[in-house]
């Protein structure tokens, strides 16, 4: 019945580690040939992979682990879906009802882990609820504000015998709409502005909503913004497009939403990194007039109180917006848009000098220049992000996929899935030797599996994140942060995979586009000098700025 379920709500793919606690499922799968499992080689990967399916898709990604230790390791990724707005199924095989309260096998209080960090978590404990609960769990993680779901499964209730006349439909998410003065009142705000700004973000988007945005920025000559992570909701070629709020900010573009009057808010949360830790916007009255457009009511007003909240999904908000007549004249913003362009423009060409002998801003460069615009960009967290963010230049939707709660180990994971998804898509994961170590075996998933994917892997030997706030609060006194690695050309070649190592920027070009070429999966060590920190700031200079 649940294998029939996730049929009729069109899944074609799970992800997991196998478990006593569901062979009932993984039974009723070899009869299912629609869905394909995918068994990972840690229950944590196995999360990230379908947070990113789900961030592709705009469904809800699958995961099935055992109880225990299974769901713990699995409780990482739900965390990412749960702050990065994913549609996510997570189902956790678990002990007999019998068993229950006794401290049984791997028993564990499935709501009190994971009920602050979903939608909803439920347990399953009649078989013939299975059609109604699974498939509210489809209506729960897609609709509104979209994010995780976790159902328990007791493992002898999988094997209850019960019928069932007729399985629900597939679940339509829910997605409200705004009302037309609420439009109106947006268009009167904005007529009346003198530096207004949009920054784009969330979840709820599509194709067209990307569209929609940038006709309605081009038509109102708006400059926009995109937050953290979610660059990818408007062309970087676009003239109204000023790069990223989020970590590692141009300074230029702080100052300007700062400065600005009116904020239009599309689906981003104003969390912390998108406002550098809530200091562009004064809490909990701001000084810029706040349009804040979202698709849960609940996160409208949550830290800055709006002078306009509307709840609507962003394919119904960009819908309407992109409707709106445009001004009848040059607006008095349009300096104000085109200087902020050419902030954007100046701070995202790669600086010909670095720190060590490998620019990563000229990695990316070529990058620019060589990758479809349709290739699909994933990294988990560290420091090495922040070349990708200032410099890649996304130009279509769902080419950035990426954890806004900063979870390290993601980007190899994510690719994996992003490669099984768009196997026709070039996939390629940016990691830090920290972060690559956290989920490297899954390397042996890809090749499993089919899945190609591009790592170029930066190893500078340290957490280079924590080194940095190391040397900005405790400066010289280095704690924790060097890593000692293996040689990991020989352990990707140990899992099959083609490899180079770059010593030097002018080995990189090379080097990718030979493993690009040659059709398989390869690792790239990009070997990076401990003084290149960040794009700005060499480790020695921010230690001596913070002595």
């Amino acid at each position: 019945m649940i294998a029939n379920v996730l049929v009729q709500q069109g899944v074609d793919r799970i992800f997991g580690v196998p478990g006593e606690s569901f062979l009932a499922v993984l039974d009723a799968l070899v009869d299912t040939p629609q869905i394909e499992f995918v068994a990972t080689k840690h229950e944590g990967a196995a999360s990230f992979m379908a947070d990113a399916d789900g961030k592709l898709t705009g469904r809800p990604g699958i995961v099935l682990v055992t109880r225990g230790p299974g769901a713990s390791n699995a409780y990482a990724g739900v965390h990412v879906a749960y702050q990065d707005s994913t549609p996510l199924i997570m189902m956790v095989g678990l002990i007999s009802r019998d068993d229950e309260e006794r401290e049984a096998f791997q028993e564990f209080d499935l709501k009190a882990i994971f009920g602050t960090q979903t939608k909803w978590t439920a347990v399953i404990d009649n078989a013939a609820r299975i059609p109604e609960l699974l498939t509210r769990a489809f209506q729960v993680a897609t609709s509104g504000r979209p994010g995780p779901v976790v159902l328990g499964l007791p493992e002898d209730m999988l094997r209850d015998v019960v019928e069932i006349d007729q399985l629900p439909a597939k679940v339509t998410p829910v997605q409200a709409s705004p009302a037309a003065d609420q439009i109106s009142d947006i268009a009167d705000i904005l007529s009346s502005a003198k530096s207004p700004l949009v920054i784009a973000g969330g979840e709820t988007w599509d194709d067209q909503a990307c569209a929609d945005l940038a006709s309605f920025a081009e038509a109102w000559n708006l400059p926009v913004t995109c937050s953290f992570r979610s660059q990818d909701r408007m062309s970087a070629l676009h003239s109204s497009y000023i790069g990223d709020a989020g970590l590692g900010i141009n300074p230029a573009l702080a100052k300007r939403i700062r400065d600005a009057d009116v904020l239009l808010v599309l689906g981003a949360r104003l969390g912390d990194c998108t406002t550098s830790g809530y200091t562009l916007l004064d809490v909990p009255v701001a000084k810029q007039k706040i349009l804040h457009i979202h698709p849960d009511a609940n996160e409208i007003g949550r830290v800055y109180a709006p002078a306009l909240g509307v709840c609507s999904g962003m394919k119904q908000a960009l819908f309407a917006l992109a409707k709106l007549d445009a001004p009848a004249s040059s607006p008095v913003w349009q300096d104000w848009t085109k200087s902020a362009r050419e902030d954007y423009l100046v701070w995202s060409t790669p600086n010909p000098t670095a720190h060590g002998p490998v620019n990563l801003a000229s990695v990316i460069k070529h990058l620019n220049e060589n990758l479809p615009e349709d290739a699909i960009l994933t990294n988990g967290a560290g420091n090495y992000t922040v070349w990708v963010h200032r410099f890649y230049q996304h130009r279509r939707f769902r080419t950035q996929v990426a954890p806004t709660s900063g979870t390290m180990g993601y980007g190899l994971p994510a690719a994996i899935a992003a490669s099984l998804r768009h196997p026709d898509r070039l996939s390629i994961c940016f990691a830090g030797d920290g972060c690559f170590q956290m989920t490297l075996q899954e390397l042996a998933t890809a090749q499993q599996f089919g899945a190609r994917v591009i790592v170029i892997l930066c190893n500078n030997g340290m957490y280079g994140t924590i080194r940095m706030h190391q040397e900005k609060n405790y400066p010289g006194r280095v704690s924790g942060t060097d890593i000692v690695n293996p040689d990991f050309i020989k352990l990707a070649e140990a899992y099959g995979f083609a490899t180079a190592r770059v010593e030097k920027t002018g080995q990189f070009a090379d080097a990718f586009d030979t493993i690009a070429a040659s059709g398989k999966s390869g690792v790239i060590e990009v070997i990076t000098d401990p003084e290149d920190l960040t794009p700005r700031f060499s480790l020695s200079e921010l230690r001596a700025s913070a002595q």
